[in-house]
Formats: structure tokens, C-alpha cells, sequence
């Protein structure tokens, strides 16, 4: 089992900026991709960014693009989700995944999942 644990949520104004971690545990050796997700009010949950945790090839939402910027520390099991020019919708939680597979844009794919930290963008 993989436990992951989120972490930077918090309010900002529009255009301010956030950096969100998850720290993992357990089996970490099994990790091949992390993601992170969000599920905004009334919204289903959406595809943000994704790592490979080996190679570090990223991958992102177009909503995201340019924005937001996905990173990993192996040596502290640790990926973060550096946000910048933040927009009131952005405003969601915010979920860490991680997947023993080539996972990459569907939850589906994903094999464990932290508990969710809140993004609040005031306009």
C-alpha cells in the first residue's frame, strides 16, 4: 500500500500563487506515475497535471498550460504542483494520486489517492 498525504492548500487572491506537496510512504517502489486532480463545487473530478516518477516526463491539462508547473523529489518521496496566475476557477480540492501504471489523464488509471486539500481563489 501507498499512503499519500497533501498538503498547501489555502486562500489567494487572483493572480497570487500556491505550492501544493504529497509526501508518499509505504511501497513507494511501486510508484510509477503521481498525479494531481481537482474537483471544483458541483464539478466531476478533472485531470491537472501527472509525473512520471522515474523519468520525470509531465504532462498537463490545457486549462493548466503555462501556469502550473509539476515537480518530484525522489529522495523525499515528495511531488509538488507549483501554481502560479491562479483564477477563481481554479477553486477546488485538490487531490494527489498515484499509480503503479503508465497512468496519465483518467482517475481511473490511478491507484491510490490522498485525502484532498482545499484551493480557494478569491476574485
Amino acid at each position: 500500500q501507498v499512503r499519500l498525504v497533501e498538503s498547501g492548500g489555502g486562500l489567494v487572491q487572483a493572480g497570487g500563487s500556491l505550492r501544493l506537496s504529497c509526501t508518499a510512504s509505504g511501497r513507494t517502489f511501486s510508484i510509477e506515475r503521481m498525479g494531481w486532480f481537482r474537483q471544483g463545487p458541483g464539478k466531476e473530478r478533472e485531470f491537472v497535471a501527472a509525473i512520471s516518477w522515474s523519468g520525470g516526463s509531465t504532462y498537463y491539462a490545457d486549462s493548466v498550460k503555462g501556469r502550473f508547473t509539476i515537480s518530484r523529489d525522489n529522495a523525499k518521496n515528495t511531488m509538488y504542483l507549483q501554481m502560479n496566475s491562479l483564477k477563481p476557477e481554479d477553486t477546488a480540492v485538490y487531490y494527489c494520486a498515484a499509480s503503479r501504471w503508465y497512468a496519465r489523464a483518467s482517475p481511473d488509471d490511478y491507484n491510490y489517492w490522498g485525502q484532498g486539500t482545499q484551493v480557494t481563489v478569491s476574485s
